[in-house]
């Protein structure tokens, strides 16, 4: 390891040309992504919907996500990160561009179910592409790196809306998300593919399969075929009026077959590691998403501001995003990855109610934002390097695509959650008692190790050794230096 204070040195060019291809990618998925709670109230307006019903849109992206992430994560193993991100920037571009055109509630939630699809495998095919690139000793701050884009990308869509909306309509500011397009053919043209993945590849004699323990016979294909129909079938149903009266079985339903889908994909060792860190993922999302979702509701609705205040709030917001991914990436690689996330979050507590209490100060409102979210959103810039050390090379994207966007659904639960309690209460108030109770749930769940510690204290081969004398545990830390470890090896892990 060198130097720290000269660090970049030990980046090549083709590696900060792979950082900042992917992180462009995810300033215009958060481009993307964040559109819909800038005009939540102007579509709302213009297609009558209470606040519940418009904030369920904001929830649609997240119905898709662990579909899209599965199967574009899959790719990204069986193919290569490259063309994982390229299919995945196509389809949110596409999924933009209709939210333009949509006539009515059905037909824009049925736009973003498109764009959930499509980040889901911007995520994982990104972060694997930008961890498995950099070298070892840096990982950290190559994940802050590249999340900060997408902070990047909410600033820049806070900006245009102020522009865009009081004098073109909602609508321009979803045809404006088709320019990705442009961007995923010159990362076709312009990328080599992981390092990593390559050697990887290099030395499998046959191409990774990582959905393999799903569909090991005839039976446990069909049946797990039928659990993923009627968990897509349950999640859009809980969303949308459809599944009024129905809510609670519907949502029991979708649960049990995602944690069938992480168990069986963990295998008999691994399980529990896999539903666990499903789990730590939706409690972050929940912690989170209120915030990010109906902050530009809550500035509107009960502070009054203009859309050019609340453009200036978000781009305060955006700009302590940023700035604490990349706080969060060096302290990762210093402090290590879960005690930099549990401290971070411990700090942003003591902002979340002052934020909420503050009344008539734009500019003491937005410093607050900051530090919030700096510490509580710019954390999540360690996110992907958390999850995936988790999981080998063979497999890493798909897993990682798999346990983050099915953790996601806890984004879709988030705004509506905070919506419905927003009936009996304030809307900030509800924000701050959300964001408060679930930030102290994943403090427990990251720094105390807990999804690992689970896994070992459930795996009978972890604690008292294989046949072999081998330990079946998982090892600390995959992204870090060690014996490579081929197609063979992972699958044997799993199976």
């Amino acid at each position: 390891m060198g130097a720290t204070g000269r660090w970049y040195r030990e980046v090549s060019a083709a590696q900060w040309k792979a950082m900042f291809a992917a992180w462009l990618g995810y300033l215009l998925d958060g481009f993307d992504f964040v559109l819909i709670t800038l005009v939540l109230t102007e579509v709302a307006d213009e297609f009558g919907l209470g606040t519940g019903q418009a904030a369920s849109l904001v929830s649609a992206a997240f119905v898709t996500r662990w579909l899209g992430g599965a199967l574009l994560g899959a790719l990204g193993d069986r193919y290569g990160r490259r063309a994982a991100m390229v299919a995945s920037i196509l389809l949110y571009s596409l999924g933009t561009f209709a939210c333009g055109l949509a006539w009515d509630y059905t037909s824009l939630f049925a736009a973003r179910l498109l764009i959930g699809a499509g980040m889901a495998g911007e995520y994982s095919a990104s972060a694997t592409y930008v961890l498995e690139s950099w070298p070892a000793a840096w990982r950290g701050r190559a994940s802050g790196f590249l999340i900060s884009g997408y902070s990047g990308g909410t600033i820049l869509a806070a900006e245009l809306y102020k522009w865009v909306v009081p004098h073109w309509g909602w609508r321009w500011m979803f045809y404006i998300g088709v320019a990705p397009v442009l961007v995923a053919l010159w990362t076709r043209r312009a990328l080599p593919e992981a390092a990593e993945w390559s050697a990887q590849a290099d030395r499998a004699r046959a191409r990774p399969n990582p959905f393999r323990p799903l569909f090991t016979g005839r039976g446990r294909a069909w049946a797990n075929g039928v659990a993923a129909a009627a968990a897509a079938a349950a999640l859009f149903t809980v969303f949308t009026p459809l599944g009024a009266g129905f809510v609670w079985p519907l949502a029991l339903v979708a649960a049990g077959c995602l944690a069938a889908f992480a168990a069986q994909l963990g295998g008999r060792r691994h399980w529990a590691l896999y539903v666990a860190l499903t789990c730590t993922v939706f409690c972050a999302f929940l912690y989170s998403w209120p915030i990010q979702a109906l902050l530009p509701t809550y500035l509107k609705t009960e502070l009054g501001y203009t859309p050019a205040q609340v453009a200036d709030v978000m781009f305060y917001a955006g700009f302590g995003t940023m700035g604490g991914c990349w706080l969060a990436g060096f302290a990762g690689d210093r402090l290590g990855t879960r005690r930099a996330y549990a401290l971070a979050l411990l700090v942003s507590l003591a902002f979340v109610f002052p934020v909420f209490a503050v009344r008539g100060s734009l500019v003491g409102l937005g410093v607050l934002l900051f530090f919030l979210l700096a510490f509580g959103q710019g954390v999540s810039g360690l996110l992907p390097r958390y999850l995936a050390g988790h999981f080998p090379t063979a497999s890493r994207a798909a897993s990682l695509g798999f346990v983050y966007n099915t953790g996601a659904l806890g984004g879709a639960v988030a705004p509506v959650l905070g919506a419905h309690l927003a009936e009996g209460m304030p809307l900030g108030r509800a924000l701050a008692v959300l964001t408060f109770g679930l930030t102290l749930v994943v403090v427990v769940l990251v720094g105390g190790d807990v999804p690992r510690r689970l896994g070992r204290l459930l795996d009978r081969t972890a604690r008292t050794g294989g046949r072999d004398g081998t330990s079946g545990a998982v090892p600390e830390d995959h992204l870090l230096p060690g014996p490579p470890r081929g197609v063979a090896a992972a699958e044997a892990e799993r199976a």
